[in-house]
């Protein structure tokens, strides 16, 4: 149960933009497109609704939407 809360606290933590660049692309398959800051930024633009309360990114939050909207704009920058 405590790696599982580990696990939990890590997904739910709120971090900068580096941190979660750092995490998102450690953590993703090698098939599977890198993230850039500068995509990020996009993505933050792209989606302010999920900004709401700030500058900061959560793996849980914003992971799978990340995920969904990354193939699909990869190649617009």
């Amino acid at each position: 149960m405590r790696r599982n809360a580990a696990e939990l606290n890590i997904s739910q933590a709120e971090m900068p933009l580096a941190d979660f660049l750092e995490s998102y692309n450690k953590n993703m398959p090698a098939s599977f497109p890198r993230a850039t800051t500068s995509l990020l930024k996009k993505f933050q633009e792209a989606h302010a609704v999920l900004f709401r309360h700030g500058d900061s990114w959560s793996l849980d939050q914003h992971r799978k939407k990340l995920m969904d909207w990354l193939p699909r704009n990869i190649k617009t920058l």
